[in-house]
Order: C-alpha cells, then sequence, then structure tokens
C-alpha cells in the first residue's frame, strides 16, 4: 500500500515533491519475495506452505502474495471456465479449492501466459484471500491480509486538545491523546477511556480485523452509530491505544487544537 498509494513512487501520480521522474507507465508493478513461510488451510487441509512467496505491489491496490505452484496442493484445485483479462499481466485462469465435500470456488488465479512486460508472474499462483479458513505466517495465524513490509503504524502521546461534541453536548475531551499514524491513511486521535463519557456508549456488533492494529469493537451514541472504535488487545505496533477510543462520525463534531508551537 504504502508504494502503490500517493504519496508512494509507485503511485499513478506520487508525491509533488520529489527530484526524480519515473519513466514507465501510468500503472506499475513490482515484485519482490516475501520474507517469511505462509499457508493457507482449507477444509482441515494445507493447500499452500511456501517459503518462497512473493509479493505483487500494484498501482492503487493492496499487495497480493504470489506462491510457485510447487508449493500449492494442486491435487485439490479444480480447472475452471471462468477467466478475466488484466490490460498490465494478461489473461488469468481460475481454480476451485475442493475438499471432500467443501469448494471455494474460483479461489485460485494465475497468468499462464502472463504479458511480456510481466513474464515473471509465469509459474506462480495467487489465492483470494476470504475464501480461504486461516492463513499462517511463520506460525502465527494472521486475519486480514498479510503485512505490507512497506506499511507502518506509530503512537504517539501527544498534549492536543481534543473533543468529541454529539449535538452540542460533550462526549469526550482530553489533553492527553495518543496520535496514531499509519501509512496511507489521515492521523487519528485515541482518547483515553477516563476522558470518555462512556455512559453514552453502548457497544456495537460491528467488528472490524486490521493485520497491523488488530480486531476493533465499535460503540454507537444515540443518532450516531458505531461512531467510535477501540482495540482491546491491539497488535504490537498499536499497543499505545489500548484502553482508548477513536471517534469519526458525520454527525460528530470534533474539535482539535494542535500542540503548541505549530
Amino acid at each position: 500500500m504504502s508504494l502503490t498509494m500517493r504519496p508512494g513512487p509507485l503511485a499513478g501520480s506520487p508525491g509533488d515533491e520529489v527530484n526524480f521522474s519515473i519513466d514507465g507507465p501510468k500503472h506499475r508493478l513490482f515484485m519482490h519475495a516475501f520474507p517469511r513461510r505462509v499457508r493457507a488451510r482449507f477444509g482441515g487441509e494445507t493447500v499452500l506452505d511456501t517459503a518462497r512467496g512473493r509479493f505483487l505491489h500494484e498501482t492503487g491496490l493492496l499487495p497480493v502474495l504470489y506462491v510457485p505452484e510447487e508449493d500449492v496442493r494442486t491435487d485439490l484445485l479444480e480447472k475452471t471456465d471462468h477467466t478475466t483479462h488484466c490490460p498490465f499481466k494478461g489473461d488469468a485462469a481460475y481454480w476451485t479449492v475442493r475438499v471432500g465435500d467443501r469448494a471455494a470456488e474460483n479461489a485460485v488465479w494465475a497468468y499462464p501466459e502472463p504479458m511480456p512486460e510481466s513474464e515473471w508472474l509465469r509459474g506462480f499462483m495467487a489465492f483470494y484471500w476470504g475464501r480461504m479458513d486461516a492463513w499462517y505466517d511463520e506460525d502465527e495465524e494472521v486475519r486480514g491480509h498479510l503485512r505490507d513490509p512497506f506499511h507502518r503504524v506509530d503512537a504517539r502521546q501527544s498534549s492536543r486538545h481534543v473533543r468529541v461534541l454529539l449535538d452540542g453536548e460533550v462526549v469526550a475531551e482530553s489533553e492527553r491523546p495518543k496520535v496514531l499514524s499509519e501509512t496511507g491513511l489521515p492521523n487519528r486521535l485515541y482518547i483515553p477511556a477516563a476522558d470518555v463519557r462512556t455512559e453514552l456508549l453502548t457497544e456495537s456488533t460491528k467488528r472490524t480485523v486490521c493485520p497491523y492494529k488488530g480486531e476493533a469493537t465499535y460503540w454507537s451514541l444515540d443518532g450516531a452509530e458505531d461512531a467510535a472504535w477501540s482495540y482491546a488487545e491491539p497488535l504490537e505496533n498499536a499497543v499505545k491505544v489500548a484502553g482508548h477510543l477513536c471517534f469519526d462520525h458525520e454527525a460528530l463534531t470534533i474539535e482539535t487544537e494542535p500542540p503548541p508551537g505549530t
């Protein structure tokens, strides 16, 4: 994401302040080795197991893991008639993964005859992440997607004064939020729960998973559904925001004063 989204150098139009130009197509492909062992399981079987995976970064898209065909249980694959065309990679063929009475339709694709400019895709296969039961980065189960090695999350203590209001009523106010910066996204302010009127919040059923931060729990206010979220057990890069809430909803007014000296 960090390479192929603005202001990354492989985005369709990178940052404005650079001392270089890229002589090449607007839509760019960049493939490199993924540094660890990756496995995927479906129906109780390990469908792929590789230490030779390669990450494909493509302008405007999240990176995709491609693995050598030799590292895939091709005996569990059934070729289908489904095809798609990519003007940058070529015609993709698809396979269904079948284990017993379970099937993941068109879950695997490859480019048997890739275009000359992406010839290095030959012999590699890719999987739709959500169609497998589980993925493992080394021996740790991964949710969401594999982490992009060029993507990062930083959380820092701040003295910014922030107020969150709903219809003029203060929901949260703090001078000790955490500022969370994440590649390609705007800064987020996480407010300590002690500085939030938690009696106004109702826990939502919504959950999301970020491979960089962890599983988020959502909270609603009267008239503002899923207006806040928190990470009860954040992953290591976001551990500082444990016990904090972040607010974002069109019904809210969020007032922020920059710290002194800005």
